[in-house]
C-alpha cells in the first residue's frame, strides 16, 4: 500500500488483479485521506462511504475468485455532482437544487459500477456547470494543485482537484464547452471530451443538451482509455500498438486560439511543437475562418439552451444564485427560437467544412487554454478581471465542442499548460492512440 499513490488508475487495477493491492484497504485509505485533507471539503461535496466500502468488498471477492469485471475493477474514483446517485444528494453546485435526492443512479454510473469502479463520492463544480473557472461562492470553490488560492478550472473543478491532490485515482466529469479539459489542463491532468452521444447522459443534470458530454479526468492517456471503456461498459481500446509521432500529420489551428496567449501557455505551445517536430511529426498551420462565425453564434446556442432548460426554476428563486452565473443564464432569454435554429444551421455547415478540411490529419492541435488558473479573491473583487478570465478560460476548448468531435488535453510539462488534440466524431480510439504517441514525445 505504501507506493499506491504514485500509481496510475490502470496500475492500481493491475496490482489488484495480481493480488498485490486490496480494494477494501485502498477504498478505506482514500476515504480517510479525503476526510483528513485540509482541502477535502473544498473538493468533495459529499462522500459515499457505505457504497464505496460495499463496492470494494465485492471487488475484493471477485479478485480472489478470478472474476474481475474490468481492468479497473476495485479502483476508487470520484463523480462530479451532476451525476444522479441513488439515495445521495445530487445538486449540481447550486442552492436551487439543495436537498435533491434521486431515486436511481445515472446510467453511466450504473455502467461504471457494473465494471467494478468504486464510487468515493461527489465533487464540487461550477454552479449548474455554467463556468470554465470553477469559482463557486454558493457551495465551494475547489483549489488548483499549483496554488490553493487559485481556481481549479470548471466546471469539473472538484473532479480535477480530487485526482491532482491524490484523493481519487481518477474522476468523472462532464464537458459542454471545456468543462473536463480546463480543470485538467490547470491541474496537469489528461482530460478526455467524448463525442456528444457517445457516453449516456441519462440521469446527468443537463446544461446544454446539444453539447453536453461525459468524460474522464486522469493522470495518463492509458487511464483515459480504460475509464472510457468502464463508463461505456465495454472493452478498452488497445493502445499498446500506438506508434510514435514520426510520420504523423498534425494541423496547427491558427484561427482564434493563438490570440492573446499569455506567456506561459505560449511557451508551452512552442515547447510542445518543438518536441513533436524533433520526433518527426509533420506540423501544418491551418486556418478556419468559419470558426469566427461559430464562436459568435456560441452565445446564442449555449445560453438559449441553458435558459430553456433552467429558466423557470432560476426565475422562481434568482437570489439563490451567484449573480454572474445568473446573468449568463438570463442572457439566453433574449434569443428567439428562430435565432437558435439559424445558429444551429450555420454550425452544421461549419462542421461539414471542418470535417472536409481536417480529414487528412491525425489530429488538430492548439493550446488547451490561453491563460493559467486565476486567483480566487481577485475574481471576486475585480469585475473586469472576472469577465476577461471567464471569457478566455473556455475560448480554445469551445472550438472542440463547436466542431462536434472528440478532444483530449495532455500536460506539456509546464505547470498549468496543456496541449489540445481534436479528432473526428466517434473517433475516440484513434484519438487515444494518437495521444499516446504525443504523450511519449512530450515526456
Amino acid at each position: 500500500m505504501s507506493d499506491f499513490q504514485n500509481m496510475t488508475a490502470t496500475q492500481m487495477g493491475r496490482a489488484i488483479g495480481k493480488g498485490d493491492l486490496d480494494p477494501v484497504a485502498l477504498a478505506q485509505h482514500y476515504l480517510d485521506a479525503i476526510r483528513a485533507h485540509p482541502m477535502g471539503t473544498r473538493i468533495y461535496a459529499r462522500l459515499t462511504p457505505d457504497r464505496a466500502m460495499a463496492e470494494a468488498e465485492a471487488a475484493r471477492r471477485r479478485a480472489e475468485l478470478g472474476q474481475r469485471r474490468s481492468p479497473l475493477d476495485g479502483v476508487p474514483v470520484s463523480w462530479k455532482d451532476l451525476f444522479d446517485s441513488a439515495g445521495v444528494a445530487t445538486e449540481s453546485g447550486t442552492a436551487l437544487l439543495q436537498g435533491r435526492i434521486p431515486a436511481r443512479d445515472a446510467k453511466v454510473l450504473r455502467d461504471a459500477t457494473s465494471m467494478g469502479l468504486v464510487c468515493l463520492g461527489k465533487t464540487h463544480l461550477s454552479e449548474l456547470a455554467f463556468s470554465g473557472l470553477g469559482l463557486n461562492p454558493i457551495t465551494a470553490t475547489a483549489p488548483c494543485i499549483h496554488d490553493v488560492d487559485c481556481v481549479a478550472g470548471g466546471s469539473s473543478s472538484g473532479a480535477a482537484a480530487s485526482v491532482a491532490f491524490g484523493l481519487a485515482a481518477a474522476a468523472v466529469g462532464s464537458d459542454t464547452g471545456g468543462s473536463v479539459r480546463i480543470p485538467s489542463v490547470w491541474n496537469d491532468l489528461v482530460g478526455l471530451k467524448t463525442t456528444v452521444g457517445r457516453v449516456s447522459v441519462d440521469g446527468v443534470l443537463p446544461l446544454a443538451a446539444g453539447f453536453d458530454s461525459v468524460g474522464p479526468l486522469c493522470r495518463t492517456v492509458e487511464d483515459a482509455g480504460q475509464m472510457l471503456a468502464a463508463l461505456e461498459g465495454t472493452r478498452p481500446a488497445d493502445l499498446r500498438g500506438a506508434r510514435g509521432v514520426k510520420g504523423m500529420r498534425f494541423a496547427l489551428l491558427q484561427t482564434i486560439v493563438l490570440d492573446d496567449l499569455r506567456d506561459a501557455p505560449r511557451a508551452a505551445w512552442e515547447h510542445a511543437l518543438d518536441r513533436l517536430s524533433q520526433a518527426g511529426a509533420e506540423l501544418v498551420p491551418f486556418e478556419m475562418p468559419a470558426l469566427n462565425g461559430a464562436m459568435a453564434d456560441a452565445g446564442v446556442l449555449y445560453t438559449a439552451e441553458a435558459w430553456g432548460t433552467w429558466g423557470p426554476q432560476i426565475e422562481a428563486q434568482p437570489d439563490l444564485m451567484f449573480p454572474p452565473i445568473y446573468e449568463r443564464f438570463a442572457a439566453g432569454a433574449a434569443h428567439s427560437g428562430a435565432d437558435y435554429v439559424a445558429a444551429w444551421q450555420r454550425l452544421d455547415q461549419m462542421r461539414a467544412e471542418w470535417a472536409q478540411q481536417t480529414a487528412g490529419f491525425d489530429a488538430v492541435l492548439c493550446p488547451t487554454a490561453p491563460i493559467t488558473a486565476p486567483n480566487i479573491q481577485r475574481l471576486l473583487e475585480d469585475q473586469d478581471y472576472y469577465v476577461t478570465e471567464n471569457l478566455l478560460a473556455l475560448r480554445n476548448t469551445r472550438v472542440g465542442n463547436l466542431v462536434g468531435g472528440c478532444a483530449i488535453t495532455l500536460p506539456t510539462g509546464l505547470p498549468g499548460c496543456g496541449l489540445s488534440l481534436m479528432g473526428a466524431p466517434m473517433a475516440e480510439e484513434r484519438l487515444l492512440r494518437t495521444a499516446t504517441a504525443i504523450e511519449e514525445a512530450l515526456a
